[in-house]
């Protein structure tokens, strides 16, 4: 009876997790201990007298139980999902539809392009909020006034006063300052695109669009799923868009998101409890929205 002789196990060194302590630790102090406190927050009576040194009162699950039986925490909240995946979607379709052009143009123009994306990318966010406030004023706004031109009666109209123009100005600023990053990320992407396999599809008779579903698509898509995965984490955060509009003249509580909403109940309100009760419903409505998106990307690296 012949016995099997197992090789030795090769000796691992430990110096790749060491080099991965700094970088833990560096996490845990960023990202722990707010998280961890936010935590205790949220189970807390925490106001303006705990600012000047009261102790907070400890009341369990009351934040929570007050939160979740308030409609109006739930209008808020449908009102974030529905504006984070349109603002997704749309930026989406846009980014990739942009990098599939630049695919197709001269050198120039696409170096012009890309100049103007970069911009759009690169201005900070209050200069941008600025112009785009100026663009949609009420009395000197460009918008209004080439509506008007165009033989709309638009002349003095204030896009911000009413909940469904107000989030268009938003989602057309959100989108705005998303679509170059998508556009860049993709572009990359599409780079990388076998052009053998491109022009093996086309002998096969496949057309442009057959192409673009049976072989690019799939190609790129683990980018496609991580531009996704941010982009609704980035959505459903927004807030200083909305807030800057908000001060501009736009309804307060027709147009919170929970963004704004948190900030509300907490630096407004003085309720840092229940802002922290907010918080952690928003935190675990991303990871409900973000799982498909994560599950789907386990799977492509399994694949």
């Amino acid at each position: 009876m012949s016995t099997t002789v197992r090789p030795p196990r090769p000796h691992r060194s430990p110096l790749p997790y060491g080099l991965l302590v700094p970088a833990l630790a560096a996490l845990l102090v960023a990202l722990g201990y707010p998280l961890a406190r936010e935590v205790v927050l949220a189970f807390q009576k925490f106001g303006l007298a705990q600012q000047f040194g009261t102790p907070p009162e400890w009341v369990g699950l009351a934040n929570f139980r007050e939160l979740l039986t308030d409609p109006y925490l739930w209008r808020v909240a449908l009102r974030s999902l529905l504006f984070c995946l349109v603002n997704a979607l749309v930026t989406l379709v846009i980014g990739v539809g942009l990098a599939l052009l630049m695919r197709h143009m001269s050198k120039s123009v696409r170096i012009l392009l890309q100049t103007g994306l970069l911009l759009a990318w690169a201005m900070p966010v209050v200069a941008t909020l600025t112009v785009w406030q100026w663009l949609f004023d009420t009395q000197y706004g460009v918008i209004n006034w080439l509506l008007t031109t165009g033989g709309v009666d638009y002349a003095g109209h204030s896009w911000l006063l009413d909940p469904l123009s107000f989030f268009f100005v938003a989602t057309v600023i959100v989108v705005w300052m998303s679509v170059p990053f998508v556009a860049f990320t993709v572009y990359a992407a599409l780079t990388q695109v076998s052009e053998d396999m491109i022009e093996a599809a086309e002998i096969d008779g496949a057309g442009p669009a057959q192409r673009l579903r049976a072989v690019v698509l799939p190609s790129i898509r683990p980018v496609l799923l991580v531009v996704g995965l941010l982009q609704v984490i980035w959505d459903l955060r927004v807030f200083t868009q909305i807030y800057v509009l908000q001060q501009a003249g736009g309804s307060t509580r027709d147009t919170n998101l929970l963004g704004t909403y948190i900030y509300r109940l907490g630096i407004g309100g003085g309720d840092f409890g229940m802002a922290a009760a907010v918080a952690i419903f928003m935190l675990v409505l991303t990871v409900v929205l973000t799982a498909p998106y994560v599950w789907a990307m386990l799977r492509q690296e399994e694949d």
